[in-house]
């Protein structure tokens, strides 16, 4: 045998000597423990317990639920007595949920009881220990974005449900564009698109959030709104940066004093007996000029004969109008379906109708029911302020690409 064979012959002997005595190390596969997670209700750990969900029925006491489930009667009064300040077990809602939360055995002994006060907010009755004790929780939301569009076939309200969506954002839309739109005159083939939030708890929808940015095509023209908030306060404002609200004047005249309030039952100064009162009495002297608190056309104008008087109404936009009452006379040449401007001159005050002495009898009405003059806040329309303008322009460059892209 040839030299170089013997060679490679005893070369290739002593490499497989050598990856026989190779031992290979095992792999050992390190496996990461995911932590667990723990079963939580209204802040209690619930994976050794059992957890009963009811409905509060109609004419329902809440002793008689916890009576149902083994809680003693000594406990059940010291929890009426001694808790009322957390919450006043009297007030119990039929239709409202609650959760009885037991140990995990054959005794079932009852050791938290939850009372559901709204989708958020909860009483938590702990009947561990010897003392009955009482908090109010509230649950975690989750604010979910999504988008709705759609066009006008009857009203805002049926296409909004027709696709799906929240009726009460046609409220909102409503109010985001009460000195925008008439609501009233909106006309077929007007269309919308929204962006907006929802609040969930536990994964199930509980309302309307908030309205992020939405564009409204109305008359031919694309009419914008996106929120911004400046200074802690919010407000809509159109692509431009000018705020969609108007404001309104404190007071529609200068008055000595407030002779009386907003009421739902007022003793009649006049008629000595009780009835509502919805508008606030501005005592001042015969002739004191009335100026109209906001823009709008003059709607109605003439004599009440349940007790108003000469009085004169002022529609502001499709959500707002005001009413001024027991006028002595109106201003010159001013008469139905004329436009105002805020400030402008309406009449006198005086003490026609069923009045006690001169004043004027004021009232604000929205959606055409009567608010308090004195609890409406009037809303902002400011500009954006040029501290904020870069900030708002980089939000609507934003919103502009989603609204078109729904």
């Amino acid at each position: 045998m040839p030299k170089v064979e013997i060679r490679l012959l005893v070369l290739l002997i002593l490499v497989i000597f050598v990856s026989s005595c190779v031992r290979e190390e095992p792999v050992i596969e390190k496996i990461k423990k995911e932590p667990v997670i723990p079963n939580m209700a209204f802040g209690v750990n619930v994976d050794s317990l059992t957890v009963v969900e009811g409905i509060v029925r109609k004419n329902e006491f809440l002793s008689e639920i916890l009576l149902r489930y083994g809680v003693n009667y000594n406990d059940i009064d010291y929890l009426a007595r001694k808790t009322k300040h957390v919450f006043n077990v009297r007030r119990i809602v039929a239709g409202n949920s609650y959760t009885v939360i037991t140990t995990n055995d054959s005794l079932n002994k009852v050791l938290y009881f939850a009372y559901e006060l709204s989708p958020y907010e909860y009483v938590l009755y702990s009947f561990q220990d010897s003392v009955v004790t009482a908090v109010k929780g509230e649950k975690q939301t989750e604010t979910k974005s999504n988008n709705i569009s759609g066009v006008i076939e009857s009203s805002l309200w049926n296409s909004i449900v027709a696709d799906g969506g929240d009726p009460n954002l046609a409220n909102e839309l409503s109010e985001i564009y009460a000195w925008t739109i008439d609501f009233f005159g909106l006309q077929k083939s007007d269309s919308y698109k929204v962006l907006y939030e929802e609040q969930y708890v536990d994964d199930e929808y509980i309302e309307l959030g908030k309205v992020i940015a939405t564009m409204f095509y109305h008359g031919g023209d694309s009419l914008y709104a996106f929120y911004f908030e400046q200074n802690g306060k919010g407000d809509y404002f159109d692509e431009n940066g000018s705020s969609l609200q108007r404001t309104f004047l404190k007071a529609p005249l200068r008055f000595t004093r407030i002779s009386s309030k907003f009421s739902h039952s007022r003793l009649h100064p006049v008629l000595k007996i009780r009835r509502p009162h919805h508008g606030v009495d501005y005592a001042a002297p015969t002739g004191t000029p009335v100026y109209t608190v906001g823009d709008g056309i003059v709607t109605r104008k003439g004599y009440q004969k349940r007790g108003g008087g000469n009085y004169i109404t002022v529609k502001h936009n499709g959500t707002y109008s005001t009413t001024y009452m027991h006028l002595k006379g109106y201003a010159k040449g001013i008469k139905v379906g004329d436009h105002v401007k805020q400030g402008e001159l309406l009449g006198y005050v005086g003490s026609s109708g069923l009045s006690s002495g001169p004043h004027l009898d004021f009232r604000f009405y929205r959606n055409g029911k009567p608010v308090d003059p004195l609890k409406v806040e009037s809303p902002p329309s400011l500009p954006i302020d040029t501290s904020y303008r870069a900030e708002f322009d980089s939000l609507v460059r934003k919103y502009l690409v989603r609204l078109s892209n729904i």
